[in-house]
């Protein structure tokens, strides 16, 4: 059992949190039970050490199974050295790390993806992961990052994910540019999400959301640039039908993508191209 928070293992282990280390090892650090179960269940080739503490594994026996399953071995850590690894304040008694395994553009395009989002530099951990989780739910079939927006394997984007970064073909560090050529070659229409645009049952009463469709999400506080939005095909917003005076940008994000979700079901329900 590890039982020193200053060791060099544990400190190699805490320094994920922060993106130079993660730059420099190509690893991330992954938090919690679900997280860690579904990483095990679906890319149990990425985890490269478990870490637990004793009283973690009762209340979750099945980590061991599925560590054995994924021929992974568990290391126990007094629980003053798991607080030390993880990057949570009240952590859950059981961190992962695990190697990086974004997905190239060529890759996702290859797949001939009908329903995709793309998030031009949201800053916040917490919406980046939020969209992931909610595309994820919706069926998309891939997430591209765009450069500028916050990393991938920021411990609060990968929490947020809740276990669906494992589940989902994720790009990162790409240009728009590149993004917007690869969907006019795809035969993919960009639909940007923003309050200047029609309104998205407009847009749905018109047929605009069955296609295959890459949605575009901005910055939480500027939304996307003029430039931006003139690449688009269209323009949607969410409309506010109460007196709120806004709505979260991972929040109108879910909406988008499941109106699209939905429509895109219905027409091939019904044998329609």
């Amino acid at each position: 059992m590890l039982e020193n928070p200053r060791s060099p293992r544990v400190r190699a282990v805490a320094k994920l949190a922060k993106r130079s280390a993660r730059a420099e090892t190509g690893l991330f650090l992954l938090e919690g039970p679900q997280a860690v179960t579904e990483a095990l269940a679906y890319r149990p080739e990425l985890l490269v050490d478990l870490f637990v503490t004793p009283t973690a594994l009762e209340r979750h026996p099945e980590l061991t199974d599925a560590a054995q399953s994924a021929d992974l071995g568990i290391t126990f850590v007094a629980e003053d050295v798991l607080g030390s690894m993880a990057d949570t304040v009240t952590p859950q008694g059981v961190v992962a790390v695990c190697r990086q395994f974004p997905v190239a553009l060529k890759e996702i395009f290859a797949a001939a993806p009908r329903l995709i989002a793309v998030l031009e530099e949201v800053r916040d951990p917490g919406n980046a992961g939020t969209i992931i989780r909610a595309a994820d739910a919706a069926g998309v079939d891939a997430v591209i990052l765009t450069g500028r927006t916050v990393d991938l394997y920021n411990p609060k984007v990968v929490r947020s994910t809740t276990g669906s970064l494992f589940h989902v073909p994720v790009a990162v560090s790409a240009t728009l540019d590149d993004v917007r050529a690869r969907l006019v070659a795809a035969g993919v229409q960009l639909l940007a999400a923003d309050i200047k645009g029609e309104s998205l049952l407009d847009a749905r009463v018109a047929g605009a959301l069955a296609p295959a469709s890459a949605w575009l999400f901005g910055n939480e506080a500027r939304g996307l640039s003029d430039e931006y939005l003139a690449i688009a095909d269209r323009v949607i917003s969410v409309p506010i039908y109460g007196l709120a005076e806004s709505m979260n940008l991972a929040t109108a994000a879910s909406v988008c993508l499941y109106e699209s979700a939905f429509a895109q079901r219905s027409v091939e329900g019904t044998g329609r191209a």
